[in-house]
């Protein structure tokens, strides 16, 4: 693993917070020139530092405001039953999120729906029909208190 300076680490916490900036900015933040910070960036994004630049939408504005997290056990643990949820899940597009978790349970997945109907229809019409689901649990947000998709650099 290469050695970050910390031009390098400001630049990941900065752009971890708003990735909008143009190079110009970003130069003035970090009191550099464009060039060496384009250099910079540049580096991180192939290095696998930056994986992609994405814009957070709000999912309320388009109805979908509704938030579940579903934790998932599987019926048995084998190679092909894990490929197979995997493989599923990636299809569901209520799924925004999904992690493979120790303890009780396998999986955890987290949903946008419209409203609790809708969660209700997604359960058993969605993941209903994955056949390596033994068990689920759902917990229901009832407000988003932090929510930052940076590191604490």
């Amino acid at each position: 693993m290469e050695e970050l300076d910390t031009t390098d680490l400001l630049l990941l916490k900065i752009l971890g917070n708003n990735s909008s900036y143009t190079i110009k900015e970003l130069a003035a933040q970090v009191n550099l020139s464009p060039t060496p910070v384009l250099q910079r960036v540049k580096r991180l994004e192939n290095n696998g530092y930056i994986k992609k630049y994405i814009a957070l939408i709000d999912h309320e504005k388009f109805g979908h405001g509704f938030i579940v997290f579903c934790n998932i056990k599987l019926k048995q643990h084998d190679r092909n039953i894990g490929n197979s949820f995997v493989e599923d899940i990636m299809k569901i597009d209520e799924v925004v999120e999904c992690y493979n978790i120790s303890g009780d349970y396998d999986f955890i997945l987290k949903v946008f729906a419209k409203d609790m109907k809708n969660y209700q229809n997604f359960v058993f019409n969605k993941l209903g029909s994955v056949k390596s689901i033994g068990s689920t649990q759902s917990t229901f947000v009832m407000s988003e208190i932090k929510n930052l998709h940076n590191i604490n650099l």
